[in-house]
């Protein structure tokens, strides 16, 4: 089987990795234009998705990522109260990996395989010459190019009026294990631990009526600060939100995948693990295909799409109920719904179910 994947992203990567691993021939499409390295990005991964990863992408190592073992949600509305409490006695929640890194451990181990070409797009790119290299699949992760304007413009978009405002702080070091995440006059904040003396931070913010500069958004993160012991903030970088899911997941013999198929907010840090959940789908189903002697033919795309589209949007659809419920509280000036949400969240059987679907998605 001959694949060709054309974007060389982190979901690019991860993709082409778990389909060399099967010794399927995999080409990918990249753009030589070099991009500028955004340091301050970090990763969340769900526990259930880290071990997928390891097992059947790439076997990262401890040291590459960093333990989660309890989630803090405040809001400002009521004093700062908790509102919720997550944490599994038995076991982590998610791991935290920084971006760059996992990029470049990805790319390296995809660059040693046999089963490996990297092909530069150029000008003369498009869909007929693309068909002349007789790829039994296309895989598009890149939601600006050709193949994505003329195939997959139906989708349910979503302009939050938001700037994601992305940073690392350095401070003393403490037993840092706890995320938190705060819910500001101006958007939620999210506090994301990536070593005892380092972490990484998330303002994602309401810009409708104002833009926020460099010097505010550290006022805000000292502001909201909950335990830090902060020596220096570097690394401040900001990139606009919104939302989309896509109505067709393929076309002929190309799949959409990645940011294409689907993209949310970030208040929860689900994106790439709905994406993981994504390749998981693929890869088992491609893999069915291989133990019973089956051709891999269109028909992994048809079975794919009936497997992961409604887990999608409803899992992207809760995605945006947990940004409009607070849009909402912030908008109508009261502290009931909070209120209300707090003693919500001190049911253990809700707190539990939470904590499942944001570790292993919906299964339906």
């Amino acid at each position: 089987m001959n694949v060709c994947i054309i974007g060389e992203g982190l979901t690019s990567l991860a993709l082409a990795k778990n389909l060399i691993n099967k010794k399927i021939n995999v080409h990918i499409y990249y753009k030589t234009k070099i991009q500028k390295k955004i340091t301050s990005r970090t990763i969340g991964i769900s526990k259930n998705n880290l071990e997928f990863f390891k097992k059947e992408i790439f076997e990262i190592t401890k040291i590459n990522y960093w333990k989660i073992k309890k989630i803090e949600i405040y809001s400002q509305k009521i004093k700062n109260e908790n509102i919720f409490n997550f944490n599994n006695e038995k076991n982590d929640l998610f791991y935290m990996v920084k971006n760059e890194r996992l990029y470049e451990l990805l790319k390296k181990e995809v660059l040693k395989s046999k089963f490996i070409k990297r092909i530069a797009i150029n000008k003369k790119l498009n869909e007929k010459n693309l068909n002349k290299k007789n790829y039994d699949l296309i895989i598009n992760s890149d939601p600006n190019n050709f193949i994505a304007k003329k195939y997959f413009t139906k989708k349910i978009e979503k302009n939050y009026f938001n700037v994601a405002y992305t940073a690392i702080f350095k401070h003393k070091k403490i037993e840092n294990n706890t995320a938190v995440q705060v819910f500001t006059e101006f958007g939620p904040i999210a506090f994301l631990p990536i070593s005892s003396n380092e972490t990484s931070v998330v303002c994602s913010l309401d810009t409708k009526s104002k833009r926020f500069s460099n010097s505010e958004i550290i006022e805000l993160i000292n502001k909201n600060n909950p335990k830090y012991s902060i020596n220096k903030i570097f690394g401040i970088n900001s990139f606009k939100l919104s939302s989309s899911i896509l109505r067709n997941y393929y076309q002929k013999n190309i799949l959409a995948f990645g940011d294409l198929l689907h993209r949310i907010h970030p208040l929860a840090g689900q994106g790439f693990n709905m994406v993981i959940r994504d390749i998981k789908i693929l890869s088992e189903i491609i893999q069915n295909k291989i133990d019973l002697g089956l051709q891999l033919d269109i028909s992994i795309l048809r079975d794919f799409e009936n497997q992961a589209k409604n887990k999608n949007f409803m899992f992207s659809n809760g995605i945006d109920f947990i940004y409009e419920f607070f849009s909402l509280e912030k908008k109508l000036k009261i502290k009931n719904l909070t209120k209300i949400l707090k003693i919500v969240g001190k049911n253990k059987n809700f707190n539990n179910l939470l904590i499942k679907i944001a570790d292993r998605g919906i299964n339906l």
